[in-house]
């Protein structure tokens, strides 16, 4: 028997432990089960390769919880240790100093290594205990420690290969002697793990109760550790639904399986996602052979794919990640482009092989590959082939445009002076269904600009790509909305004009209205409402909370109320006799244009109605 107190000269690493190894006490059984698969994997590899004799037995791992005797028990029927080898890495990890421990371990990947996983055990328990028996020695082993520099070490009788290690749970961790917080723990971390886990209470089990079928708490094949071409779409479908169950199917999937230079496999869906749904992210969990790391994987996927859901399995990246240690990864840099390339490829093989299923899924797509198009060049660069935009008033079979389809079919209507393509767009079909028509009937194209990403993406594209400007399609009056055209002669005077403007002066506290005359086409409205692009993009980024925007989302709205001075209304207009009916009519033409924009509200809209039916009685 081995018994003593090991001296060393700075303290021991188990105050280090306790305060500092995990933030997230649960973690201890990630770990302890993490390491028990390790030696059962140790234990198949070594009898393939014919190193360990014998049967093999049942191989798996049982987690026992005895609330009663405040214990928690992992036990595996892997490699098992000798004495010499439960020395070399307990003790001597257990008792090195604690500057020495941090500094050997600050980086280290836990899964694979049976030490620094093995002591987070000490974040819960008073007193760990080891029954262990090597594959290849004939006494079993015990040792022992409460977490001071004393440990006990001796021989002991043990019948079965493997390792059975006893936490002894502490008064502030009481937490982990309960049932469901257990299988809670295991369910989160351990799904998938390769081993069949099972869990079982001990303490609820009566004295000759017969034991229940059991069935293990993880999937030990994931999809993931599949060849693609194992699998049928079905597969991808119930694999989903088992990680999310209550998701509607996915989109498509991408199938990740990269042995070089970096090793990555891994399934990830493109859900289905609507402007009214609640965007969801951090749905991406990231494992390392199989074992849960953490579901915050925004330095390992690209930022515009966190909308994605599914897995991503690499053991290149360590189980004790931080966010300070991925940034300055290689392989996760390596892996983040690989990604974006991947789905990049995936998108435009759809788009190229099916276009019209991939029409039918821009609703969600769109999301994705314009939040994309912002943030990655790269992705940029690709998507610039598959990125379409729909048509406001399609005509014909063609709903959609692609950026070198749009150009084509507007080439000679839609260039402004600086002869840059001209994109007119609608944030709202149906408000600005009026302005729409009346594009359409000079042959305009404009395409819907709906989505919560649109505002952000029409300025950064405008700056990506040099030769387009988006316009609003109520930003100016249709005859304006290229910046190329001259207006039409108008058939009032100076005169006329000036009383005509002088009449159409409003006064609302919320907006600021300019008001111009302008000699139209006789058929266009007599009056239109139109907001700078300009400023109402301001105010739309600030209201957003837009950093230094934010100022604009105070300003009153900016609205010209653009006269047309050739309507056949104002010839009437301007001879009625009656001031007050005059000024009446003058303010509902300036109140409906208004109301086009959705500038009308509150008393000024009471006003309109009011207005409205009693000019409607004196006719």
């Amino acid at each position: 028997m081995q018994k003593g107190q090991i001296r060393v000269q700075t303290e021991n690493i188990f105050p280090i432990i306790k305060k500092f190894l995990y933030s997230d006490h649960e973690i201890f059984l990630r770990e302890l089960v993490s390491n028990a698969v390790d030696a059962t994997q140790k234990i198949k590899t070594l009898s393939g390769m014919g190193e360990a004799t014998g049967e093999l037995g049942e191989l798996r791992i049982d987690i026992v919880l005895d609330a009663k005797e405040k214990t928690l028990s992992i036990i595996d029927r892997g490699v098992g240790m000798t004495q010499e080898e439960v020395d070399k890495y307990i003790n001597q990890v257990a008792f090195s100093s604690a500057e020495e421990f941090l500094t050997k371990y600050k980086d280290a990947n836990i899964i694979g290594h049976f030490g620094l996983g093995f002591y987070s055990a000490f974040m819960v328990s008073e007193k760990v205990e080891i029954f262990t028996k090597s594959y290849k020695d004939e006494n079993g082993v015990y040792w022992t420690c409460d977490g001071s520099p004393e440990f006990e070490l001796y021989q002991i009788d043990k019948s079965d290969r493997g390792t059975k290690i006893v936490l002894h749970i502490n008064d502030e961790s009481k937490e982990f002697l309960e049932a469901h917080r257990i299988k809670s723990i295991l369910e989160k971390f351990c799904r998938f793990l390769p081993v069949p886990v099972y869990f079982s209470d001990g303490s609820e089990k009566k004295e000759g109760e017969e034991k229940k079928d059991e069935k293990p708490i993880n999937n030990t094949s994931p999809i993931w550790t599949k060849k693609p071409s194992e699998l049928t779409a079905e597969d991808y479908q119930n694999f989903y639904r088992e990680l999310y169950p209550y998701s509607e199917t996915p989109l498509f999937w991408i199938h990740l399986n990269v042995d070089y230079p970096f090793n990555l496999t891994g399934v990830l869906y493109f859900p289905k996602i609507k402007q009214s749904y609640e965007i969801q992210k951090d749905k991406i969990q990231l494992y390392s052979n199989q074992v849960f790391v953490t579901d915050e994987v925004k330095d390992i996927v690209p930022e515009f794919l966190m909308l994605l859901h599914g897995v991503i399995d690499s053991p290149d990246i360590p189980l004790n990640v931080s966010r300070s240690y991925l940034q300055g990864d290689p392989n996760v840099k390596k892996i983040n482009a690989h990604i974006t390339k991947k789905v990049a490829d995936k998108l435009e093989e759809i788009f190229r092989n099916d276009r019209k299923s991939f029409e039918e899924k821009w609703e969600s797509l769109g999301l994705f590959v314009k939040y994309g198009m912002m943030t990655d060049d790269k992705f940029l660069d690709k998507a610039n082939k598959f990125l379409i935009m729909e048509d406001a008033m399609p005509e014909g079979e063609q709903k959609f445009y692609t950026m070198e389809e749009y150009r084509l079919a507007t080439e000679t209507l839609q260039k402004n002076k600086e002869g840059k393509q001209v994109i007119i767009y609608t944030t709202n079909p149906i408000q600005q269904d009026t302005y729409i028509k009346a594009c359409a009937n000079k042959g305009y194209k404009v395409v819907k600009m709906e989505t919560l990403v649109d505002a952000a993406f029409i300025n950064n594209m405008e700056m990506k790509w040099e030769n387009v400007h988006f316009t609003r399609v109520d930003a100016d009056i249709v005859d304006n909305i290229i910046d190329k055209q001259e207006n039409a002669e108008s058939v009032l005077s100076k005169d006329e004009e000036t009383a005509l403007k002088g009449l159409f002066k409003v006064e609302i506290p919320e907006l600021h209205v300019t008001v111009e005359v302008k000699g139209l086409s006789p058929e266009s409205a007599p009056v239109v409402a139109t907001r700078p692009e300009f400023m109402r993009r301001m105010k739309d980024m600030g209201a957003m909370g837009g950093g230094m925007t934010s100022f604009y989302a105070q300003m009153p709205d900016e609205v010209t109320l653009t006269v047309n001075g050739n309507h056949p209304i104002y010839q009437s207009l301007l001879k009625e006799e009656n001031k007050e009916r005059q000024e009446k009519q003058t303010r509902s033409l300036a109140d409906l244009a208004l109301l086009s924009q959705g500038l009308l509200k509150g008393s000024e809209l009471t006003n309109f109605i009011n207005r409205s039916v009693e000019l409607m009685g004196k006719n």
